[in-house]
């Protein structure tokens, strides 16, 4: 695991002919990791690394032969950092090689940036309405002061009066001036082609967070802001200048609530608003299709010319689509797996790709031909002992059809009984697909079978097969029961009497939840897991909206509801050995919810045990610190092995 590749933050060059992208590596001995821009040049087709830095985790195209990236070289401005300066470097490299020269930095802790000119940048930072002075940072580290819900965000700590900001910056004046206010939370934003314009995605409180965000308009050279939100509630996913008009997407929550698959629009030139995509494609616009392999952040929608390039999550794997400003729309990508990220240049894409039972790698769409052009991860195809997952579908409830597969040991021997594992995904609205998971790869090498299904709850399969509202362990329990059962029958080599159930987040719920209505378990591994739907609506990050959205139940309009939905209310039924995974900064599924589980089985005499990650948060398994996700895998491995073998 130490030895993968991942890629990240795909860019073209604004004339077409290099390929910008961020490569990361593990560093096991220092427990983290090294990131660093590479260049693939298509006329050569040759990739060669361009930075060395080893914390370079973003970048932009100045021009076709310069890049713009953030990093912290100098002694002294990381001193700054350390000591509590809000500060983000810039610095250029060309990308015929060369040293990487320091040209302005912002007072400001920057998280995305775009050019407008030479001078001027339209900046997205971190803005604290309550920040301390820096000389009173040292008096004020042991208080945190709350006053609005949420308090804090996973991955990004108490979060209370912060809000990602958009701003001008100008680098020959050094001067910084607000576009949104400050109580505005900025989602993404986009420039369009004359940089004139600017479209902000935003979700505005003071108190209380909503769902739904509003969509503005900024005139760059008027300095105007215009909100052209939907007069009802509404959630932007993104926006962006179709040609003369506005394209967007987004959900208006009805019917199938938060988790509802967004539609594409149009806006004219005189604010009339139309919709563009098919009511029938009821397709998630990103790719869902889980992987323990990823690293970094992805572009996954792209306005090209007169298109609109897209992703969605159908079935098991996700394509890249695109859509015209009449809504004619088609597939583009047709090559089962996974695309992780894209762009677009005069019509050819290149992609990260999961494709093969391979890892990710560089792939790049020409006359509808797709072909990989990088190799970073050749390697474990030709030196590893790889299950390929054999597909495995049933019937369930109404005739509707539910997909699973099973991997076999890499060894399998038909004379032999062996151990299975049954991994449940997260979300609940994600998919597994036969892509490569390592932890699964690693556990078909330590002689067990694993198979894993998409239940009802699931993404792909359109709106009213992921809308399990009210329902978490009873048809999703159902169909993962199902599926076990006809796993046993259809592969009789796998011991019914050694079996192991895993899964985080969601798939942490229903580990909870199986382990309290059936024995048939003889281990479990719970990971970030939900055990009290009461305690979750009031203590993490997205409580209070998923709860109710999800559940169809606050504390105190149906608590009742809440506490039959909670695998703690079965907790005392529970027979089977069970580790717990938790990290003690997970604010999506908060170390209470293990806490609790594994307490209440510890009262009622069952074995179990608790694990608790410092500095990580609800991506431990995906992208903690290296020694972690070793120790992660190392504890549910070793605690499968002392009652499967």
């Amino acid at each position: 695991m130490t030895k993968y590749r991942s890629l990240s933050g795909i860019k073209y060059a604004p004339d077409g002919k290099n390929i910008g992208f961020i490569l990361h590596e593990m560093d096991e001995k220092n427990n983290t990791y090294l990131s660093n821009i590479y260049i693939y040049n298509l006329e050569k087709d040759k990739s060669f690394q361009l930075t060395s830095g080893n914390k370079e985790t973003n970048f932009v195209f100045k021009d076709e032969k310069t890049l713009l990236f953030s990093t912290i070289r100098d002694q002294k401005d990381q001193a700054r950092k350390d000591r509590g300066e809000k500060l983000t470097c810039y610095y250029e490299i060309a990308i015929d090689g060369g040293e990487a020269n320091k040209v302005f930095e912002v007072l400001l802790d920057v998280s995305g940036i775009e050019l407008v000119d030479e001078d001027t940048f339209i900046i997205k930072a971190l803005y604290d309405l309550n920040a301390p002075k820096l000389e009173d940072l040292a008096d004020e580290k042991d208080y945190e002061v709350l006053d609005e819900i949420p308090f804090w965000q996973n991955g990004k700590g108490y979060s209370n009066k912060k809000r990602n900001r958009l701003y001008t910056f100008n680098k020959t004046t050094n001067t910084i001036k607000p576009i949104t206010d400050e109580y505005t939370n900025v989602e993404n934003f986009k420039i369009n082609d004359d940089q004139s314009m600017v479209l902000i995605i935003g979700n505005k409180f003071k108190d209380k967070m909503e769902l739904g965000s509003n969509l503005y308009k900024y005139n760059i050279n008027e300095n105007l802001l215009e909100d052209l939100s939907m007069k009802a509630p509404f959630n932007y996913s993104f926006a962006d200048f179709l040609q003369d008009e506005i394209v967007f997407a987004g959900s208006d929550m009805l019917e199938f609530g938060m988790n509802k698959n967004a539609l594409i629009y149009k806006m004219d030139k005189a604010g009339e608003v139309m919709t563009l995509s098919d009511l029938n494609l009821d397709y998630n616009l990103r790719n869902s299709v889980g992987s323990d392999t990823r690293y970094g952040s992805y572009n996954s929608i792209k306005v090209e010319g007169k298109y609109l390039y897209y992703m969605t999550t159908e079935y098991d794997s996700s394509y890249i689509n695109r859509i015209d400003g009449t809504g004619n729309y088609e597939r583009v990508t047709k090559e089962k797996g996974a695309v992780d990220g894209f762009d677009v240049f005069d019509g050819n894409i290149v992609f990260i790709g999961l494709r093969d039972n391979k890892l990710q790698e560089l792939y790049k769409l020409e006359n509808d031909k797709e072909s990989q052009i990088t190799t970073f991860n050749q390697w474990v195809l030709e030196t590893k002992t790889l299950s390929k997952p054999e597909k495995l579908s049933f019937e369930t409830d109404g005739g509707i059809i539910i997909e699973g597969w099973v991997m076999k040991p890499v060894d399998f021997d038909e004379n032999k009984k062996y151990p299975g594992i049954l991994n449940i995904h997260g979300g609940p609205k994600t998919v597994y697909g036969a892509v490569y998971f390592h932890e699964m790869q690693y556990w078909t090498n330590e002689g067990y079978a694993v198979f894993f299904c998409n239940p009802r709850g699931s993404d792909g399969r359109g709106n009213a097969f992921s809308d399990i509202r009210g329902k978490f362990g009873d048809i999703d329990y159902k169909d993962i029961m199902k599926f076990t059962d006809l796993v046993l029958a259809k592969y009789p080599f796998i011991d019914e009497n050694k079996l192991g159930v895993t899964g985080g987040s969601y798939g942490g719920f229903m580990t909870n939840w199986i382990i309290g209505q059936t024995d048939r378990f003889k281990a479990a591994a719970s990971q970030r897991s939900i055990s009290n739907w009461i305690s979750k609506f009031n203590t993490t990050d997205i409580g209070y909206y998923f709860v109710e959205d999800q559940q169809a139940a606050t504390p105190w309009n149906d608590m009742q509801k809440l506490w039959d939905q909670s695998p703690l209310k079965f907790a005392d039924k529970v027979k089977t050995p069970t580790l717990f995974i938790h990290s003690e900064e997970d604010y999506r599924c908060w170390m209470a919810e293990g806490l609790q589980m594994y307490t209440a089985l510890k009262y009622h005499g069952v074995e179990s045990r608790f694990c608790l990650f410092r500095g990580e948060n609800h991506e431990l398994s995906r992208s903690g610190k290296p020694k972690h996700r070793i120790r992660r895998l190392k504890e549910i491995t070793e605690w499968f092995d002392k009652y499967l073998k």
